[in-house]
């Protein structure tokens, strides 16, 4: 399972929505995200260029893919971005692989 971190923008229809009736998008996003396998560790309003941020856990990149596009299919949102996120662990191997991988490199200015 991997993690995902999705920041996205509501659509001005859905906000007027979530104004004239008060809803718990957070049940939703909930339900959807264990419909594709994953789980929805947080999600959070926020101020700023986003309305939402939500740390997701995914099985791969293609579960992520189909929430994604169920999302931008519902019409809800209107902008947004899905970054991959790497644990330290991983990030960890790959620092040990480039370690090894190195000798085997050369720079563009060596």
């Amino acid at each position: 399972m991997g993690f995902y971190l999705f920041q996205g923008r509501y659509a001005p229809a859905a906000l007027k929505a979530m104004v004239e009736k008060p809803q718990n998008r957070r049940d939703a996003a909930a339900r959807m995200i264990e419909a594709i396998g994953g789980k929805l560790h947080h999600m959070f309003f926020c101020f700023g260029s986003e309305d939402i941020v939500a740390l997701i856990e995914a099985p791969d990149d293609k579960a992520m893919m189909a929430g994604s596009l169920l999302v931008g299919a519902s019409g809800s949102m209107s902008g947004g971005a899905t970054t991959k996120l790497i644990t330290v662990e991983d990030a960890m191997a790959a620092m040990q692989a480039a370690q090894k991988a190195a000798p085997s490199y050369k720079s563009a200015t060596d």
